[in-house]
């Protein structure tokens, strides 16, 4: 069970994929949002289902300025003057498109790491089409979660940040072979499949695989596309690949694919204990 005062680090999406992206560390009385790509009124239904109470957060962390990650952000910080975590150029690209957002910023520099609350939240730089992206670990009560998302490809800063994560939230956004027959403009299948794009279902089963030889527990696939992927084409790829490698994804480890647009399992992130995905009967109060 989840209780009230309790210190386990524990981790939920509230949506991910390519139409909005949004998700809930907690640790302790520290809840942190891990970007708000979703409107302002999903994001507060979301958390009041899981007990959390909007007020309560501590901040938002942000990976991009993307709108697939952003898009709920205006409203949610002008609502509860909450504190905007992100690189000094993605917060100069949101302070364009949200004037009263500049006393809010809390930049840092791509690696650096910094606490809010009980937890130890570090950067890391991503090959992305954007400003400056990053993904984030978080660590609290001796468990790591890392979110590796928006990767055009894994740069040796990505390889570092999921080893030694005991959940890794991977990117598996779409089959290399339906993107190219399918029917996206030139332009965009570039985009996509390039070096500043997003990580293939291959790509991301590859991440998966170094984090569970690294001692991962659990493993959840995130932003999925909606048009070049499906949740069994990319869980099927992944499985693979860690069968490859010697483990097995239904006894060694949890392997989940984070749903699109509604909120996941609650992640319980324990020392010396697997990493619990409770289902929404099993859920008790976060705050």
């Amino acid at each position: 069970m989840i209780l009230r005062g309790d210190f386990v680090l524990t981790y939920t999406t509230l949506a991910s994929g390519s139409s909005g992206n949004c998700a809930l560390v907690c640790c302790g009385g520290t809840r942190l949002l891990l970007d708000a790509g979703i409107s302002a009124r999903r994001i507060t239904t979301a958390l009041k289902g899981l007990g959390v109470d909007p007020a309560s957060l501590g901040g938002v962390l942000v990976t991009h300025e993307h709108s697939d990650h952003i898009s709920g952000l205006a409203t949610l910080t002008k609502q509860l003057g909450l504190p905007v975590y992100a690189t000094a150029p993605t917060l100069r690209q949101l302070c364009y498109r949200i004037p009263f957002l500049e006393r809010l910023c809390r930049d840092f520099a791509p690696g650096d790491g910094f606490p809010v609350g009980e937890l130890w939240v570090t950067s890391f730089p991503t090959s992305h089409d954007a400003a400056c992206s990053v993904g984030y670990t978080l660590a609290g009560d001796g468990s790591k979660l890392a979110s590796a998302t928006d990767l055009g490809r894994l740069t040796p800063e990505v390889l570092n940040a999921v080893r030694g994560c005991d959940l890794l939230v991977c990117e598996s956004n779409h089959d290399v072979d339906w993107v190219r027959s399918g029917p996206y403009p030139y332009y965009l299948k570039e985009r996509i499949l390039g070096d500043r794009g997003h990580l293939s279902n291959e790509m991301g089963a590859e991440l998966a695989a170094l984090a569970a030889e690294s001692g991962a527990r659990a493993v959840v696939l995130a932003h999925l596309s909606s048009e070049n992927n499906t949740p069994a084409r990319a869980r099927d790829v992944a499985a693979r690949r860690l069968s490859a490698a010697g483990v097995d994804p239904e006894r060694d480890l949890s392997l989940t694919v984070a749903p699109r647009k509604e909120r996941g399992p609650v992640f319980r992130l324990e020392r010396g204990r697997d990493v619990q995905a409770l289902r929404p009967r099993e859920e008790a109060v976060l705050c």
